[in-house]
């Protein structure tokens, strides 16, 4: 459970987070995050830095967590033993974090964000699959969005210097990861899928005391 920060500070700035993909994943970190009104946050995984940015621009008390100290984080430490004190943030935000984890310390990284959040956590984890996808827009009118997403449920995910795990490959699914956060003392609230970002399953819980 000893884990080392995996790619360097200039990873951040590479091609892969300058993709639509990527900055439609923060707006809807944000969305979701806003929809319970946190006055406090914990980001858990720097990044980019751009969350962090939007957050503190929209008035709320951000303080962010990660094991890389090149990234300059307030809180040096892993999401599996958080140096935190209980209960300390309204919500906790663990955006793409959760599969740079050995899957067997999944419970122990959920168990610390119920410990230290007071009221909600929102998490997003790659799920990959083959994506069918048709937006409509039509004028004065919502968005309509269809999409549809065959998982790779038949791969056995092999880790990539980054990802021990992701959702929807065998032994990974998504009901086995629920059973986890339940088991944790997480209630899901809203569980989504996005067709502008459909490599990202999201999630909004309420934390039980």
């Amino acid at each position: 459970m000893n884990y080392q920060p995996q790619v360097s500070l200039e990873h951040y700035s590479g091609q892969a987070y300058k993709f639509q993909d990527r900055w439609n994943s923060y707006f809807h970190q944000l969305k979701l995050v806003e929809s319970v009104k946190p006055q406090s946050v914990l980001e858990i995984g720097v990044g980019s830095g751009v969350v962090e940015r939007e957050l503190r621009s929209r008035g709320f008390q951000v303080t962010t967590l990660d094991i890389a100290e090149d990234l300059k984080p307030n809180i040096v430490g892993s999401v599996t033993s958080m140096p935190v004190g209980d209960k300390q943030f309204d919500l906790t935000l663990a955006a793409e974090i959760l599969e740079h984890i050995k899957f067997e310390d999944v419970p122990t990284a959920l168990k610390e964000i119920v410990r230290v959040s007071k009221s909600h956590a929102v998490i997003s984890i790659p799920h990959p699959g083959y994506v069918f996808s048709q937006v409509i827009k039509l004028p004065l009118l919502p968005r309509i969005e269809i999409f549809f997403q065959v998982p790779f449920f038949w791969q056995t995910h092999v880790f990539n210097g980054e990802h021990y795990w992701e959702l929807g490959k065998k032994g990974f699914e998504v009901s086995k990861f629920l059973t986890l956060t339940r088991e944790a003392g997480l209630e899901l609230v809203k569980m989504q899928k996005f067709a502008d970002d459909p490599a990202h399953r999201f999630f909004l819980f309420k934390v039980h005391a």
